[in-house]
């Protein structure tokens, strides 16, 4: 489930620098589409927290797909 909520922030993402680019492009309101890219930025980072390796070689999410109490 965990893997179908990374995808779709991921999705999410992707559709908003889109939507960032055409509104700048339609309306020239760059202050809206400067925010529409950080919010993509923020949610990109942390996909990489919960999916990137730490140092012991283990990922946050894989501890998760473990169970909490191992």
């Amino acid at each position: 489930m965990l893997d179908a909520v990374l995808s779709l922030t991921v999705l999410a993402a992707i559709m908003l620098i889109i939507g960032a680019f055409f509104m700048w492009r339609r309306t020239g309101n760059l202050k809206n589409a400067l925010l529409m890219v950080l919010l993509a930025a923020v949610a990109l980072v942390n996909v990489a927290i919960w999916t990137l390796p730490d140092a012991s070689g283990s990922a946050p999410i894989e501890k998760v797909d473990r169970g909490a109490g191992e």
